[in-house]
């Protein structure tokens, strides 16, 4: 090697540190940038088989971008969404292009200022929560400002006030809200020392305004709501409990009922080594609460009814899935969790794990009243809070994972379900067009990881339905309704992963007694990915079928559809 060549190597090199080491003097100077994007595009294909008919608009995507800043105390974001048109399977109103997210915070010591849009959620969200969820494209964030003061160690306020986000605009009623939070361990730990039991006491008032437009209601213009909070925490034990109240907001998911509204919401959970106990449940009375009273669907919900029934990842049992009914319900889900330790007899060499799970919601009993007695201030119904009404929902399941050596693991799940379709997925009582249906579902996962970064996945799922027909549930021909019997099936799915980077998977779903022999298809679907980092690729072609998507007990309507679909993401 030439003296001539180390001297270019050793100033060469000497620029580049003196590069790295400028540059990270002048970004802890200048801040920082980071952010993430993701775009799911859709080629779709129309599809008489399956009823996919994607209209004139045959190519459709969802993408966003979010650009952040930060130094110090203050940050600063924007976020840039498109979609000219949306997906298949979500609101028509969300086509376009803008910048619908933007904020700036500054955090100092005691005090936490935010103006634009924010997310927020005080307690368990029955007053006020603020969030997004990109699987259902809800958004629902406050456009305004939020202040969070802290005085003392232990003690917390919020108070904000917005307008949330309705597609690219903004709703027509405004949000005020305020919360407090009260961790009495942290307040009083110089008096009473290190304790191990933590007791967090909160409240929350959360109002709305919007004018009265009504030609023939008198609307109240003001409505709020109010609501106490406590947890309790030692060890592996957690107990929390809410209950709310809201003044009459007649609206139309509620029909334009006067009636005021009640909410009930408790856990406990308990867990050690191998093993944990968990029980939730909710009793929701005329709970919807919207800066729109006009609103539908998932649009301007201030709060949030939260859903304590199983999340089902396996395709078949998540087909039907629940969704919470905020004008009234009760119920509530228990789980528990044990795991066998190795060297026992059913625990083996790699040990076992069992949970099983029960959830169950049903109608509340209510009492009609004769609005003609009132023709202002119609309540419409009283409840009878000691009894319940028809049952909307149960899910039994039980699943058991057990490795079988040090490359093999096998997964196995049972489920019982039922799901009264016409009042929770329709809100109608027509049950001729929309019968109660009751499911028993079966799962195997087998997973071979047959060298390191390498492994192939088996699934199969069995889907045994029957549906509760009426006798008069029949046309002028005297030929049962079977609109909504899609009968059983089975579902077969393998994953390769052959790289930590690449993956291939091939399934299939087949519609096997549909009571329509025409409608015995297979729903077939393929993907090629690649992840490298932060980046994740992936192309798909197939069958979507028709059904319901659900994340926390907000739903959305996923129609029939065909086609290529791909998938880009990647954060910075």
């Amino acid at each position: 090697m030439s003296v001539k060549f180390t001297s270019r190597l050793l100033f060469i090199f000497s620029i580049g540190l003196f590069y790295r080491t400028s540059y990270a003097q002048l970004s802890n100077e200048l801040g920082s940038v980071h952010g993430n994007f993701q775009i799911d595009a859709a080629y779709y294909q129309r599809d008489t088989i399956i009823g996919a008919d994607p209209g004139s608009e045959l190519f459709r995507y969802n993408a966003f971008g979010n650009i952040n800043y930060q130094k110090g105390g203050f940050s600063a974001g924007v976020r840039y969404e498109s979609y000219n048109p949306p997906l298949l399977g979500y609101l028509p109103g969300y086509k376009g292009s803008g910048i619908p997210y933007r904020f700036a915070r500054y955090k100092h010591k005691d005090i936490d200022i935010t103006v634009g849009n924010f997310y927020e959620q005080f307690g368990s969200g029955i007053t006020l929560r603020a969030y997004e969820n990109r699987g259902l494209l809800y958004d629902n964030a406050l456009d305004g400002m939020r202040v969070i003061f802290t005085p003392k160690n232990g003690i917390t306020l919020k108070g904000l006030v917005g307008k949330q986000r309705t597609y690219f605009s903004l709703s027509p009623g405004t949000v005020r809200g305020l919360d407090g939070e009260i961790n009495l361990m942290e307040l009083f730990d110089s008096i009473l020392g290190k304790s191990k039991t933590k007791i967090i006491l909160g409240g929350s008032f959360v109002s709305k305004y919007q004018e009265d437009q009504d030609p023939t209601l008198v609307l109240p213009e003001n409505v709020g709501t109010s609501a106490g909070r406590f947890t309790v925490i030692r060890g592996g034990f957690n107990f929390n409990a809410e209950y709310a109240y809201k003044i009459n907001d007649p609206s139309y998911q509620n029909h334009f009922s006067y009636k005021e509204g009640q909410a009930i919401i408790a856990s406990t959970s308990y867990g050690t080594d191998g093993f944990s106990i968990m029980f939730s449940g909710k009793m929701l009375d005329n709970m919807s609460f919207r800066s729109d009273r006009n609103a539908q669907n998932t649009i301007d919900m201030i709060n949030y009814h939260p859903d304590f029934s199983k999340f089902h990842t396996y395709s078949l049992m998540a087909y039907y899935p629940y969704a919470t009914q905020p004008n009234g319900e009760v119920g509530g889900t228990g789980e528990i969790q044990y795991k066998f330790k190795k060297g026992t007899f059913l625990g083996g060499k790699y040990g076992m794990d069992i949970t099983i799970n029960g959830s169950a919601y049903y109608a509340l009993d209510t009492i009609g009243l004769d609005p003609s007695k009132d023709s202002i201030r119609h309540f419409q119904y009283t409840t009878n809070y000691g009894d319940v009404g028809n049952e909307y929902y149960h899910d039994f399941n039980i699943e058991i994972t057990k490795k079988l050596s040090k490359k093999l693991k096998i997964t196995a799940m049972y489920a019982n379900q039922f799901l009264n379709q016409s009042i929770v997925q329709f809100n109608t009582p027509d049950k001729e067009e929309h019968p109660d249906i009751t499911s028993h579902i079966g799962v195997l996962d087998i997973t071979w990881r047959y060298k390191t970064g390498s492994a192939i996945r088996f699934e199969t799922q069995g889907f045994f339905g029957s549906y509760d027909y009426k006798e008069h549930a029949k046309d002028a021909f005297g030929k049962t309704n079977i609109t909504n019997n899609t009968g059983s099936w089975v579902s077969e799915l393998i994953e390769w992963t052959p790289t930590t980077h690449w993956s291939i998977t091939l399934a299939d779903q087949y519609n096997y007694n549909n009571p329509e022999p025409s409608k015995r298809v297979h729903y077939y679907f393929g993907m090629l990915g690649y992840t490298n980092g932060p980046t994740r690729i992936s192309v798909s072609y197939g069958r979507q079928r028709q059904g319901i998507f659900c994340a926390g007990g907000v739903c959305r309507f996923v129609p029939a559809s065909s086609g290529l679909s791909i998938s880009i993401s990647s954060s910075f």
